[in-house]
């Protein structure tokens, strides 16, 4: 009897072109939280989505079930303290940074730059003119954006179309391509007029609603897509383990029992080395750390030093302590190579 097979279709045969330049804009991947609320400036809630704050208010962020139709996951931010007088660069923002090899094609910064169109679906307990804004690495073009918010607690689709920029210089490597911030509220010297490009260094829009200024205010987006072109298409949804795959490339973490185990007859002095690889090459030499070790027949079980790093791994290095048939585990660490 034949062996029947089930027919599978490429990624292209889907629809999926990877034309959606943010990575994770559906809020499925949160490796860091595991959908625990966040509540400090840098960090996130999602992964490649920050939360920077350095207003005189606080925030609750975390991955969020409440969502629109089609989605499953969302980011909400709460306000757990306003702030109503934000001044100078004061500011409470969720932002993604796009890598420079991401957006080589748009050929920003010359005469062929392309039009881009940025969507998401959003849905606040405050209403009003709310914005955000794209920049670049130095700080010295953006691009803020208006967007309205007419119905409180109601799921809003928002699209907005950005004619290509011709100046400036636009990093096309592995460092920061594009900015894209969402406001949640931004001093004045961060404000900048709505719907051109401009010099200078603005995170949202004069006259922006702001959502900081209200204890207790909720804020959700989910859908986010940044693509080339006049106008947006339907949000690109990928495989969960590719879209994982996508945000490991910035930061992953690996946990499993006894991953690496040094043992043996030691001699006194003696250190111990080990070459590990990462899951998926990332962006950049990462920043290795939260270590979960243990040591065994008299092997301490401090974490062991990071002696040298790249893209494809990393060599962790740990002393004897000169005891026979020591032993040295360690089952966990996190790999972080965010912009």
């Amino acid at each position: 009897m034949a062996l029947s097979t089930i027919p599978t279709r490429a990624l292209s045969e889907q629809g999926i072109n990877f034309r959606n330049l943010i990575i994770n804009g559906d809020m499925r991947i949160d490796q860091r939280n595991a959908g625990a609320a966040v509540t400090a400036s840098g960090s996130y809630p999602v992964d490649r989505f920050n939360v920077n704050n350095t207003s005189d208010g606080s925030f609750s962020a975390q991955q969020s079930s409440t969502v629109p139709a089609g989605f499953s996951k969302s980011v909400g931010v709460t306000i757990t303290a306003s702030d109503s007088s934000l001044t100078g660069t004061q500011r409470l923002v969720l932002r993604q940074t796009i890598e420079g090899y991401n957006i080589a094609d748009f050929n920003w910064g010359t005469s062929d730059a392309k039009t881009v169109t940025l969507s998401f679906k959003v849905r606040s307990s405050v209403t009003g003119t709310f914005s955000g804004s794209l920049r670049n690495s130095a700080g010295d073009r953006s691009y803020p954006f208006t967007y309205s918010i007419s119905s409180a607690n109601t799921w809003t689709d928002i699209s907005v179309t950005i004619a290509g920029e011709t100046t400036g210089s636009w990093d096309i490597t592995n460092g920061e391509g594009i900015l894209v911030f969402f406001s949640l509220g931004v001093g004045p010297d961060l404000q900048g007029t709505a719907g051109a490009w401009a010099s200078g260094n603005y995170w949202g829009a004069s006259g922006e609603t702001q959502l900081v200024n209200t204890n207790g205010a909720t804020f959700y987006i989910t859908g986010v897509q940044l693509e080339a072109g006049t106008t947006a298409s339907d949000f690109e949804f990928l495989p969960y383990d590719v879209n994982l795959r996508r945000c490991m490339r910035y930061y992953q973490t690996y946990q499993s029992g006894g991953m690496i185990c040094w043992s043996g007859t030691t001699i006194s002095g003696a250190n111990y080395f080990q070459q590990v690889r990462h899951i998926v090459q990332m962006r950049a030499s990462a920043t290795i750390g939260n270590f979960t070790v243990a040591g065994l027949n008299g092997f301490a079980s401090g974490d062991p030093s990071i002696d040298y790093g790249d893209p494809l791994g990393f060599r962790a290095t740990k002393q004897s302590n000169g005891n026979t048939n020591e032993a040295y585990f360690m089952y966990k660490y996190t790999a972080d190579a965010e912009l």
